[in-house]
């Protein structure tokens, strides 16, 4: 039986503890999760923080598969002692080691991923990229492998990094299963999901009408220039609200609204792999493969082969 230790500090966000378990119980295949920490309690961040007593210290860790390390305020600040040695300990004996949202700054902070490709939250791919100019870091990236080492930017508590160790630990089938069973459920399209998110970072900076009109003309090349004119900036002010709001280019942010555009089409049996490639700008099946698999971890012939019911 795989065994998962989740790694928990102060600050930790409270759907990020609850997220891995409802994963594997959706999947009913055997996995033993271990919650673990420096001290036997750690508060939540959020605006209702709770206590929670933590079961596992860090020697926990040691016969671990995979160690997770979870988002927490505190990343910026340094990790209590302890922490660092026991990733590094564990990368050492062979486990996978991950890390969800803002926990990659921790994971960073040891020199695991020196050299190696990551990603966080959308909104501190730049701040991550500036701190570890070791990592090299996917502003793209949902969840992002390297190696023993997965990164993922935390959406919905790090649900896509879970179904991708689901799936590393008990194969493809049972993972996208266990996602059509999770993800269905929470919106009827994934899309508008995204475009919520991608509406919370934008703020009130005035980018949501043109994040919006990327996502529905993802078939599209604008030009930066044309961009920019949709939002009513400069090329140079566009880049830098980009990058600020988002984390991502404007070019970034149209390849990632091209894949989910994709994805989307794939679920719905809608054309040929060609076709879809054709209809989301890709302009050959090629291309849509690797950026597609970047971009979420397989092939689309994978994907619409484990999409369907």
């Amino acid at each position: 039986m795989p065994v998962v230790a989740l790694l928990v500090l102060d600050g930790v966000p409270g759907h990020q503890l609850t997220t891995p378990g409802l994963v594997f119980e959706a999947a009913s295949a055997p996995t033993e999760l271990r919650v673990c920490s420096v001290r036997p309690t750690v508060a939540t961040a959020g605006p209702l923080p709770l206590d929670i007593t933590v079961p596992w210290g860090l020697d926990a860790l040691a016969d671990a598969d995979t160690v997770v390390l979870t988002g927490h305020d505190g990343f910026l600040a340094g990790p209590p002692t302890g922490v660092l040695d026991a990733l590094r300990a564990a990368a050492a004996r062979g486990s996978r080691v991950a890390a969800v949202g803002t926990g990659t700054f921790t994971l960073a902070a040891s020199g695991l991923l020196d050299g190696r490709r990551a990603t966080t939250e959308w909104c501190r791919t730049a701040e991550l990229a500036a701190r570890h100019p070791g990592v090299e870091v996917d502003p793209a990236g949902t969840v992002v492998t390297d190696g023993p080492f997965l990164t993922s930017a935390g959406v919905l508590g790090g649900i896509d990094l879970y179904l991708r160790l689901l799936g590393l630990d008990h194969g493809p089938a049972v993972a996208g299963r266990t996602a059509r069973q999770l993800i269905a459920p929470l919106h009827e399209d994934v899309g508008a999901t995204r475009e919520e998110i991608d509406r919370e970072l934008a703020g009130t900076a005035g980018l949501e009408p043109t994040l919006r009109w990327l996502q529905e003309h993802p078939y599209d090349a604008p030009s930066l220039a044309e961009i920019a004119a949709h939002a009513g900036t400069s090329v140079r002010t566009l880049n830098r609200r980009f990058r600020e709001r988002t984390g991502l280019t404007p070019r970034q942010y149209l390849l990632r609204a091209r894949v989910e555009r994709a994805r989307r089409l794939l679920e719905s049996g809608d054309g040929t792999v060609d076709e879809v490639a054709a209809r989301t700008g890709f302009g050959s099946s090629a291309s849509l493969r690797r950026h597609f698999r970047r971009l979420t971890g397989t092939t689309p012939a994978t994907y619409r082969h484990h999409s369907r019911p």
